[in-house]
């Protein structure tokens, strides 16, 4: 009989590189909600899971931002699963009085419709200002001009009872004609995603509970040449609903120290989810420096990559991954899709050896002293 308790997977699809899969609108979803299915507790981040006004719902996933997944995998915070959290919104001082109400509309839809606890609300004390701007490599960045005001406004959300927050600032309508126009159309990189992960990263790091962020736009003219990926955007007023569902389950970020220092710490352990329980991590090739990717890398969690293009290439190979030496054949394994991903998930979930499923297969060599 095999062991079928859940294997905890880690899926990473970065923000702002225009991957083929995950480079839009929640186009990734599908894929998460497969490898959740094969894994039965998946770990995940805003990217993969916002889709605009279309979202889904999942208690085998978690929903968690960027930069606690950085934390997460190098073990400086565990994840505490949660039944509901209560979601702050902080609205952007920038956003105009009907762009404003339309924003607290889908709030107050989703306590009337699916029963999300939401609030209380705060408006910065002036405007964020946000600045989009492109790397050399192709992916997407940018900054604010008022992080203290942010950081302040989302502050008193916290000390107000908030345990999770949501962001919406306003974000700039003269964006590159040309760059909309290609993401439009599938053939270009989200430019309004990389300061996205620029703000939900400064917040966490700050105040260490889970924050998702939805850029406030005015809405663009119809495009008939639309792709399906990115659709999602095009279907509503605001991209806050996505944002709201996942946090409303996000999990709890528990700094280690904080386990340490208390005397119940065996027992809270025993309820966590910790970078120590990762059975594989689901990364896209081309895309394997981030840091949560390199401490499961160092840890020798089987890597799981994926042909998934994007702009960035620090594949496998750059890395010299296949030159690593003892557990690289058991620890280094490609996909061509995630239907394949989700293979090797339930492989290695059940313990079946993947060899076994590959051809041919190598005979059995004696060990012999040296």
């Amino acid at each position: 009989m095999t062991n079928t308790n859940p294997l905890p997977t880690l899926l990473i699809i970065p923000t702002g590189i225009g991957c083929s899969v995950g480079g839009y609108a929640g186009d990734a979803i599908p894929a998460a909600r497969l490898l959740a299915s094969a894994s039965e507790c998946l770990i995940t981040h805003p990217n993969v899971m916002n889709g605009g006004s279309l979202y889904w719902s999942d208690t085998c996933i978690q929903y968690v931002e960027g930069y606690s997944l950085n934390l997460f995998a190098a073990g400086e915070v565990f994840l505490r699963p949660v039944r509901q959290q209560k979601v702050g919104l902080l609205l952007d001082a920038g956003l105009e009085p009907d762009l404003k109400r339309r924003h607290l509309q889908v709030a107050d839809g989703c306590v009337a419709s699916l029963g999300l606890d939401i609030g209380p609300v705060i408006t910065t004390e002036r405007a964020i200002r946000v600045n989009l701007k492109k790397g050399l490599s192709g992916s997407s960045w940018g900054d604010i001009e008022e992080p203290g005001v942010l950081l302040r406004a989302a502050e008193k959300l916290k000390k107000a009872g908030a345990t999770a927050i949501a962001v919406v600032t306003r974000f700039p309508d003269d964006s590159d004609e040309l760059e909309t126009k290609l993401y439009r159309q599938g053939n270009g990189v989200d430019i309004i995603a990389g300061v996205e992960a620029v703000i939900s990263h400064f917040l966490v790091k700050h105040l260490l509970i889970p924050c998702a962020h939805a850029p406030g736009l005015a809405p663009l003219p119809i495009d008939y040449n639309l792709d399906p990926r990115t659709s999602g955007e095009e279907i509503g007023y605001t991209f806050l609903q996505s944002v709201l569902v996942g946090l409303s389950r996000a999990p709890d970020l528990i700094c280690k120290s904080a386990i340490k220092s208390n005397e119940n710490s065996f027992l809270q352990v025993k309820t966590l989810l910790r970078n120590r329980d990762l059975g594989a991590v689901v990364v896209p090739q081309g895309a394997l420096g981030g840091e949560a990717v390199l401490s499961c890398i160092e840890r020798f969690i089987p890597l799981i990559v994926v042909s998934n293009q994007g702009v960035l290439n620090v594949s496998s190979k750059k890395m010299r991954l296949d030159c690593l030496s003892g557990q690289k054949n058991n620890n280094i394994l490609y996909a061509e899709n995630y239907v394949e991903a989700a293979g090797l998930i339930t492989a290695l979930r059940h313990g079946i050896n993947i060899k076994s499923l590959q051809r041919p297969i190598d005979c059995l060599r004696e060990l012999n002293d040296e």
